[in-house]
């Protein structure tokens, strides 16, 4: 197997719980908290996409699928850069996702874009340094496994409070 396989079997195995946990649930059961202070799961997706989506474009050098429509298409009250870092309990409170077909569909546009690129790389690819705001500098390989750490997290949290939600 070589690290592209591997960074692609480790963004599907995400993709697999993002779609378990949204299969079938109402804008309400998005929207529930289990208290004021909590994360929906519809919040908890929409911000492990948008991480996802933000830091593969970054460094890939491309687009953000977000800007390509979705955002318009969610009509969330944030400024189109937002990807849900550090929201407050009213900020998680205002993703107000429309359906789960809606979350899904963005998930895959981000989802596809990742597959593309990480496939491309090789061994030496990952030791690119792309961000120098850190001691050490953070490189290709590093940010990757930071990004599917922080969805894997994301994506059990959710499917965590799915399984609290009454029959």
């Amino acid at each position: 197997m070589t690290s592209a396989e591997l960074l692609a079997d480790s963004f599907a195995r995400i993709r697999e719980v993002v779609h378990h946990v949204l299969a079938g649930l109402t804008r309400e059961q998005l929207t529930a908290r289990v208290d004021s202070e909590a994360n929906s799961i519809g919040w908890l997706i929409w911000h492990l996409t948008r991480v996802q989506d933000d830091h593969i474009a970054d460094v890939a050098g491309t687009g953000q699928a977000w800007s390509d429509g979705w955002s318009a298409r969610f009509g969330l009250p944030f400024d189109e850069a937002a990807i849900g870092y550090g929201h407050s309990a009213a900020e998680v409170a205002a993703v107000q996702v429309a359906s789960a077909e809606l979350l899904t569909g963005y998930y895959d546009a981000v989802h596809a874009r990742s597959l593309a690129y990480v496939r491309t790389l090789t061994d030496p690819d990952l030791d690119r340094i792309v961000d120098e705001r850190w001691d050490p500098p953070v490189t290709l390989g590093v940010r990757l496994v930071s990004v599917i750490d922080d969805d894997a997290q994301h994506a059990g949290q959710a499917a965590y409070v799915r399984g609290l939600l009454p029959d």
